[in-house]
């Protein structure tokens, strides 16, 4: 059921999901570049200022729209939300199945990072703070990422049964990920 050899068929409509930090939007960006596709960011539609949460039904709506307007698309994030949307769409799913550790390390980095420099998330004056990082809530990424790893190695498969039309890339260390994407030429041959 997964692959991680190149495929002869270009990705048009791709999934790249996977748990919290391990690499999703950028490798949602390198691959946008690379292969002329759109990127849709899924946190980028889901939170508004003041860590606001857009609305289901609203949410589904952009999505759509998006998807709709657009034939060639790659969008990251794993918003069960948007599954029978997205997922019944797409034509490839990307799989960032890394290590309990190396994905915790990856966070960490990119949490320190985002607060030290006090990145803008998305446009929208959303900025992660260090007390927000070390509540026991869904808030927290860090909880967050406890919260969803093992679940996600066990359901994603599952999952992924009930969507044949999806081409299932699955890998378990980005060194993987980076051989296939710069093995992927332009046009989205292997």
């Amino acid at each position: 059921m997964f692959t991680h050899a190149p495929t002869t068929l270009p990705p048009n409509r791709v999934l790249v999901v996977g748990t919290t930090g391990s690499g999703k939007t950028t490798l949602a960006k390198a691959l946008s570049a690379r292969l002329g596709l759109l990127h849709i960011e899924g946190d980028a539609l889901r939170f508004l200022p003041n860590w606001q949460v857009r609305a289901n039904d609203e949410l589904r709506a952009l999505v759509r729209q998006m998807t709709d307007a657009n034939d060639r698309w790659v969008i990251d994030g794993n918003y069960s939300i948007l599954r029978d949307i997205l997922w019944a769409r797409a034509d490839t799913a990307i799989w960032l199945d890394y290590s309990f550790h190396l994905t915790l390390w990856r966070l960490t980095r990119r949490t320190i990072r985002r607060i030290t420099t006090k990145e803008d998330l998305w446009g929208t004056g959303n900025r992660e703070s260090w007390r927000n990082q070390f509540q026991l809530n869904d808030d927290s990424l860090f909880y967050w990422f406890f919260k969803t790893y093992w679940r996600r190695k066990r359901e994603f498969p599952r999952q992924f049964v009930d969507y044949p039309n999806l081409r299932v890339l699955r890998f378990t260390h980005p060194h993987q990920t980076e051989a296939w994407l710069s093995a992927l030429s332009p046009d989205g041959r292997g």
